[in-house]
C-alpha cells in the first residue's frame, strides 16, 4: 500500500473542522432570526416559507454534524495509520479525508445559497 506524507492534512482537518463549526453557528443565529419573522408574520404565505426555511435549516445541520463526525473519524484513522516515523500515512484514509473535503465544499457552496435566499426572504419578512 502506497504511503503519503501527512504534512498538509491536519492543517486540512482542522480547516473543515472549523468552518464546520462556524455553519453551526450562522444557522443558530438564522433560526433566531427566523424565529422573529414567524413571530412577526403569522400569515400564511410567511408561515410556509418559514417552514421551508426551518426545514433546510435541519438537513443543513444534519449534514454538518455528519460531515464533523466523518472528519473525526478519519482524523483517527490518519493516527493509526501513521507510519513509525510518523510523517506517512496509507493512501487510501488520504483518499478519504479528500472525499470528506468535497462534501464540505459542496455543503458550503449548498449553505451559502440557501443563506443568500434566507437574506431576501428576510428583507421582505422583518
Amino acid at each position: 500500500m502506497k504511503k503519503v506524507s501527512i504534512k498538509h492534512i491536519n492543517f486540512a482537518h482542522q480547516s473543515i473542522f472549523r468552518g464546520l463549526e462556524f455553519y453551526e453557528l450562522e444557522l443558530r443565529f438564522l433560526t433566531e432570526r427566523l424565529e422573529e419573522i414567524a413571530l412577526d408574520n403569522t400569515g400564511r404565505e410567511a408561515a410556509e416559507k418559514v417552514e421551508t426555511f426551518q426545514n433546510q435549516f435541519i438537513i443543513h445541520k444534519d449534514h454538518i454534524g455528519l460531515l464533523k463526525h466523518r472528519l473525526n473519524e478519519n482524523f483517527v484513522r490518519l493516527q493509526h495509520s501513521l507510519d513509525p516515523s510518523g510523517n506517512y500515512v496509507d493512501e487510501n484514509v488520504v483518499a478519504d479525508g479528500e472525499k470528506i473535503s468535497e462534501d464540505y465544499a459542496t455543503e458550503e457552496r449548498l449553505f451559502k445559497d440557501m443563506h443568500q435566499q434566507f437574506n431576501r426572504f428576510a428583507s421582505v419578512w422583518l
